[in-house]
């Protein structure tokens, strides 16, 4: 899943910033059932990542039961923290 992809399906566009926090929630909303429904564990850690890097993503504990997939969820989140400007 392209991250840009992933924007326009659940938001409509692909310019995140000029959304209204309204939208984002609706956005968050569709991906959140889309989650819980997805079987497929690439596509389940791009729906993930996406809902992490816009605040809203689900404990690892509960978004990813195989200890594999939550410790590569943990990496990703070092590898944001580390981009974040401080």
């Amino acid at each position: 899943m392209d991250f840009h992809d992933l924007l326009h399906r659940y938001f409509g566009q692909t310019d995140i910033e000029t959304l209204s926090p309204a939208a984002i929630e609706g956005g968050m909303d569709r991906a959140r059932v889309d989650f819980g429904l997805e079987r497929d564990p690439g596509r389940r850690f791009a729906l993930w990542t996406l809902m992490y890097m816009l605040g809203h993503g689900p404990d690892l504990d509960v978004a990813f039961k195989d200890p594999v997939e939550r410790e590569a969820a943990r990496n990703f989140m070092d590898l944001a923290a580390r981009m974040t400007p401080d």
